[in-house]
């Protein structure tokens, strides 16, 4: 790209005497034209002036209430759980302040930290946006490269590159919002560098670090991980300033420093002795002694461990009115949750919460003659638009059950007799018999790592016969001509829609902080 030419260009001169900077700054003026020029072939973000989207009047007039300026520094965090987005910017006195949070349109993959290329995960960790990762020219509208891999996925050995944060609420491993949405969040990090920041941190969690969340996935296998990266999350939480991150020993080590200070961190070799401000560590051990009291309080209470498995990713519920977006059929299914064990596997007798069919419609109660199975079935939404609806599950057979409450019991343990579950409705025909998505949890042991379906093969079928929003969405999408694979997302990219999403109804581009 032509960013990254420049930058070549421009990170050599440190070395460079006075004598040729002037040459090596005409020479990048040169190629800087010369690919702004073929650039333009592909997108018209710099023809359009999209790039350069000032700051909305609003969003500057917020700056100014939180005593900001638009070139003070920014952090972004990013929760796939609930798909948000937020901004922090720096105030005066260089704490950090929520200014935004943006409901992300699209992310793909599962909740886990992104291992090799072109398996659609969206990475999980803490990144370095430099200036020269911002594209004002992407095919997705604007985008900046968050910077995977960082030094911490180098030493795991993960593979893959390019993963962005851009438009066009389309995901193969990104994190995907709408073009409005990017337009301000690519203007605001803009102003930032303009500002001399030199690099914008960017923490992307698997949901938010609250003790529910905590006791619900106890036992995920990525839970280790997870720990690590909640360290530096507190570490931003009780302090308000950007944590300094480092890796060592294959982990991430946050706001510490060698006590001999000629010795360098290196990410695959031990750590050495390190030492850590003493009235930080004190309060990032008092957070978290709180949070593990509250998470025992809700194990004793009966919250079940479960694993979250989704179709391929997920969106916020503010855009399910939206229905351009990557892959829509795996977004309509929703997630499931399936409780697990100490050992991170589904329990022998498996129980379902949330679930969905694969037509993307909750699951039908059972006929009179469907016999009760002995896996409790709990009605427990996993995301907030969930709770609108009356959700029904799936049993591990394929047969389905009405919602139930699981009360009464041991965390995780199904109720000990059928009373537990609401009287059947012999009018609603019983669920098709295919295979779900979430079937290979159900089978065996658990995997590290759970990729998304293959999509399925079109299958033509009456138009009267498309009455779930998968089938709205599909024929929708009819006639439309595929568009090439660009910015190298992953090895599959999805059927893009570029420039096509409706405008955000009012309120839903962001949510103003009250604090």
């Amino acid at each position: 790209m032509v960013s990254e030419k420049l930058t070549l260009i421009t990170n050599s001169n440190a070395t460079f005497p006075a004598r040729r900077l002037r040459t090596a700054l005409a020479l990048a003026t040169a190629i800087t034209t010369a690919g702004f020029l073929a650039a333009c072939q592909d997108s018209e973000g710099l023809r359009s002036g999209r790039a350069n989207k000032p700051i909305p009047a609003e969003t500057l007039a917020l700056m100014n209430e939180k005593g900001m300026t638009k070139h003070s520094p920014i952090l972004l965090r990013a929760f796939k759980k609930e798909a948000e987005l937020e901004i922090w910017k720096m105030k005066a006195d260089g704490q950090y302040a929520l200014l935004k949070t943006y409901p992300m349109c699209r992310w793909s993959g599962q909740l886990g930290p992104k291992r090799r290329e072109g398996d659609r995960q969206v990475p999980e960790g803490f990144y370095a946006i430099t200036p020269n990762r911002m594209n004002p020219n992407s095919a997705y509208y604007l985008s900046f490269d968050v910077g995977y891999p960082n030094a911490y996925d180098r030493a795991q050995g993960n593979t893959g590159a390019l993963i962005m944060v851009h438009g066009d609420c389309s995901s193969a491993g990104c994190f995907s919002m709408t073009d409005e949405q990017i337009a301000e969040i690519y203007a605001v990090a803009r102003e930032a560098f303009s500002g001399g920041q030199s690099a914008i941190q960017m923490q992307s969690m698997p949901f938010r670090m609250t003790p529910e969340n905590l006791a619900k996935h106890r036992f995920d296998p990525h839970m280790k991980f997870w720990r690590q990266i909640k360290e530096g999350s507190d570490h931003f939480e009780v302090t308000h300033r950007e944590p300094q991150v480092a890796v060592c020993g294959n982990r991430y080590v946050f706001n510490s420093k060698p006590k001999d200070s000629s010795t360098r961190l290196d990410a695959r070799a031990a750590c050495p002795p390190l030492e850590q401000e003493e009235s930080l560590r004190n309060m990032v051990a008092e957070k978290n002694h709180r949070e593990q009291q509250k998470v025992a309080e809700l194990v004793s209470k009966g919250t079940p461990a479960v694993k979250v498995v989704y179709a391929d990713g997920g969106q916020h519920p503010s855009f399910r009115h939206i229905s351009r977006v990557s892959r829509p059929e795996t977004v309509d299914r929703g997630p499931v949750e399936i409780a697990i064990d100490e050992s991170g596997k589904p329990l022998k007798t498996p129980i379902l919460i949330a679930g969905k069919t694969d037509a993307g419609t909750p699951a039908a109660a059972p006929t009179a003659s469907t016999p009760a199975p002995t896996a409790a079935i709990a009605a427990k939404p996993s995301d907030p638009a969930a709770s609108l609806r009356q959700t029904t599950t799936v049993a591990q057979t394929g047969s389905n059950l009405p919602a139930a409450k699981v009360g009464g019991t041991a965390a995780g343990q199904p109720p000990t007799s059928a009373s537990a579950y609401a009287p059947p409705t012999p009018e609603t025909p019983p669920a098709a018999t295919e295979t779900p998505f979430y079937s290979r949890w159900l089978g065996g042991a658990a995997q590290p790592e759970v990729p998304a379906a293959a999509p399925a093969a079109p299958v033509q079928t009456p138009a009267a016969a498309s009455t779930t929003a998968a089938g709205k969405r599909a024929e929708g999408e009819k006639g439309k001509k595929p568009v090439p694979a660009r910015d190298k997302q992953a090895n599959t990219n999805p059927l893009l829609m570029r420039g096509a999403l409706p405008a955000l109804p009012q309120n839903l581009m962001a949510y103003s902080p009250f604090r």
